[in-house]
């Protein structure tokens, strides 16, 4: 392409999520005391930025969104944040379960916003239920290629 050389290539540089929260005031405290994450600011009165390791996520007060959202996380290790998580009183939605793409569970906030943390796939295991945003359980179909959604009980 002519003069594609001398266009500079544009870099994406991250992703901060912003998750809608009814209390700031709460929220921050959740994020830091239960789930570990520091605060990096608040303002102005109804936002803030926490941080754990190198995931930051922006939380806005009544605003920006709806509740209910839902992030995914890279972990080194899901089932030694699962045993921290369980001893704060984290609201453990889904226990670590093995899947193709990570050993991964979900954290809910105390506004219904999902966190998905995973580490590596435990190689070998078997891949357990999913638990979907409605609460409906899936498990591998019988022939591996797809999902089949388990009767509530």
């Amino acid at each position: 392409m002519a003069g594609s050389a001398s266009r500079r290539e544009i870099v994406f540089e991250g992703t901060t999520p912003i998750l809608r929260v009814e209390s700031l005031l709460a929220s921050i405290d959740h994020y830091v005391n239960v789930l570990g994450f520091r605060l990096d600011w608040e303002g102005p009165g109804i936002f803030a930025s926490v941080t754990r390791g190198k995931t930051t996520i922006f939380l806005c007060e009544q605003d920006q969104g709806h509740a209910g959202g839902w992030v995914w996380v890279g972990v080194s290790d899901a089932a030694a944040l699962h045993e921290d998580y369980r001893r704060r009183g984290a609201r453990i939605r889904h226990p670590p379960t093995n899947y193709e793409w990570a050993y991964e569970m979900q954290v809910e906030d105390l506004d219904g916003n999902v966190l998905r943390m995973g580490s590596e796939p435990r190689e070998g295991a078997p891949v357990g239920e999913w638990l979907d945003m409605r609460g409906d359980r899936w498990v591998r179909s019988a022939n591996g290629n797809g999902w089949t959604r388990l009767e509530r009980e």
